[in-house]
């Protein structure tokens, strides 16, 4: 898979929404139409991520809104888990 280093696009109109194209970054994480992404806003650091979703079947027993919370408590101490990490 090819990097792509410096992407720069304008922001363009599309009926009532604001958009950009970007369809080589996106064929690049082997996004198609219909696959679903998950969009982090980091208005601190000017940055939208956006990330592939992977669908995952739940062990039984396993609720959808646990996952739904360990997904919030990852994303609000990302930065802890990350420095955890490399001790």
């Amino acid at each position: 898979m090819t990097k792509v280093i410096d992407m720069e696009r304008k922001v363009s109109k599309f009926g009532n929404s604001l958009g950009i194209t970007m369809t080589d970054a996106l064929k690049q994480l082997g996004l198609e139409a219909g696959d679903s992404v998950q969009i982090d806003v980091r208005e601190k650091d000017g940055e939208i991520v956006i990330r592939k979703l992977t669908k995952v079947n739940l062990p039984t027993g396993l609720s959808p809104d646990f996952l739904e919370t360990l997904n919030e408590v990852i994303h609000v101490y990302d930065d802890t888990l990350k420095g955890l990490k490399d001790r």
